[in-house]
């Protein structure tokens, strides 16, 4: 059913936002840029409001709400995957907002990182609910080139040689995507999902793989997944904080979600829930060696943020097999967004610590930020009541319900290893010592992080309710 376009005015308030956090920006002296930043937070706070009055009132686990299909011009549909989507990405850009102040406060270039934030929200959002091949070429290239000049912003050796990497990872990722899309729209005859649901069912298998590949080639590097993560550790180690933070969330969310809707229409007899899960394992597991090695908290982060998308990537193999999939994905993105927000906020709050030893002293000097690095460093491992344990036990029933025993078995494993890296980092903050300065801004949004953290946990019922039935299987 088509919708009217005012149903797309959370991404109108987004894209409105933007240009006049530009302009402001451009006439506005340097120790007035705050302004900007009001401006970017309003623009944020009404698309909260309006995606909150638009969301579904029917979820059943599925995409399209199970019925006909809502959308809009054809190819931005309006179904609950899209509504949490909406909700998380403000919300997130929100937090990487907050705990950005002190670092960008008074800087050559605030408007234009409030401008571009604003910018790759909706493109995450443009990612996440379309069905559309050309419109999902559209959301790449708006939710990546932000990122691109996210990662640049820091004028130093290190976030130059990230971008670079980035930009050539990304610029190959985009052919890759564009190529694929081609492949699979000559096939099918059409470029919409509808199409392709029908004709991929007769196409040659060796074409379908093909396309399909390479469309999901794309949306890994989008969600900085194996073989295309190598940029993510790097931009997270050289860029800006609030860029890394909002590089290491925003973009994951729509990547996660579009993957899972492409691997949703594609053609059953292909084995794509093993190659996914193989993807999944992959990803996870080389994440997780790699972390153990790190003693840079943000490269630490880094390699953490690729192995999450593992644990991501599980419920997207078995979006064909159960209803419980897109739920828990739902689930799974909205307690990981909140959780890595939190802990980029404490390295945001602590501007001069790097190393994990720079934490040193941080529990009995600054006790408030230690207990948001324990409580967002715990989630991330996935103990209960917080946030990513609701994720990953959501993730690991579809999983073991979709028929892919075998990854849980794995998942659980790299769970374990996990721990041993994030308790490093929390030995060292427990140790004697002077941590650095604060910063006020980022110490709250670390705070406000961790109430988020442990609300997602401990109101497991009403997110599940929120994002549809089906969750826990």
């Amino acid at each position: 059913m088509e919708q009217s376009p005012l149903m797309l005015l959370p991404e109108l308030c987004l894209l409105g936002g933007a240009v006049v956090t530009l302009l402001a920006g451009s006439f506005l002296p340097r120790q007035r840029q705050w302004v900007a930043r009001l401006i970017a937070v309003a623009a944020l706070l009404a698309a909260a409001v309006s995606a909150a009055l638009a969301f579904p009132s029917h979820q059943d686990g599925h995409f399209g709400g199970g019925g006909d299909m809502e959308t809009v011009f054809g190819a931005f549909v309006l179904d609950t995957a899209t509504g949490v989507t909406r909700l998380v990405v403000v919300a997130a850009v929100l937090l990487v907002i907050g705990l950005g102040v002190d670092e960008l406060a008074g800087t050559a270039r605030e408007s234009e990182t409030y401008t571009l934030l604003l910018l790759g929200g909706l493109g995450a959002i443009v990612l996440a609910a379309t069905d559309d091949l050309l419109v999902l070429a559209v959301g790449f290239l708006l939710a990546s080139i932000p990122v691109y000049a996210l990662v640049g912003m820091v004028r130093t050796p290190g976030a130059a040689e990230a971008a670079l990497k980035t930009y050539l990872l990304g610029a190959l990722s985009g052919i890759l995507l564009l190529l694929g899309a081609t492949v699979l729209s000559g096939i099918a005859g059409g470029t919409a999902y509808v199409d392709l649901a029908a004709g991929l069912a007769v196409a040659p298998a060796a074409a379908v793989a093909v396309g399909a590949l390479a469309v999901l080639a794309g949306l890994l590097f989008e969600a900085g997944g194996v073989p295309l993560h190598q940029w993510v550790p790097d931009a997270t180690q050289g860029a800006g904080t609030a860029a890394a933070a909002f590089l290491t969330t925003v973009p994951k969310i729509g990547a996660l979600v579009a993957a899972a809707r492409l691997v949703d229409v594609l053609p059953g007899p292909l084995p794509w829930p093993l190659l996914v899960g193989l993807l999944a394992a992959a990803t996870m597991t080389l994440a997780n060696l790699a972390a153990l090695a790190q003693t840079d908290a943000r490269r630490l982060l880094g390699w953490s943020t690729v192995s999450q998308v593992g644990y991501l990537l599980m419920p997207v193999a078995v979006v064909s097999s159960t209803s419980a999939a897109v739920p828990a994905l739902l689930v799974y993105l909205a307690g990981y967004a909140v959780t890595n927000l939190t802990a980029f906020a404490v390295l945001a709050a602590v501007p001069g610590a790097r190393s994990l030893a720079d934490f040193r002293g941080l529990a009995r000097q600054r006790p408030g930020l230690a207990a948001a690095l324990v409580i967002s460093l715990l989630s991330l491992v996935g103990t209960p009541p917080t946030a990513v344990f609701l994720g990953k036990l959501t993730v690991f029933t579809a999983a073991w319900d979709g028929g892919l025993a075998w990854l849980v078995v794995v998942a659980a494993v790299n769970t374990v290893v996990s721990l041993f890296y994030y308790l490093r980092w929390l030995v060292e903050a427990f140790r004697p010592g002077e941590p650095a300065p604060t910063a006020d801004w980022a110490r709250g949004a670390a705070l406000a992080g961790a109430l988020g953290v442990l609300a997602v946990g401990l109101g497991a019922g009403l997110v599940t309710a929120l994002v549809g039935d089906g969750t826990l299987g």
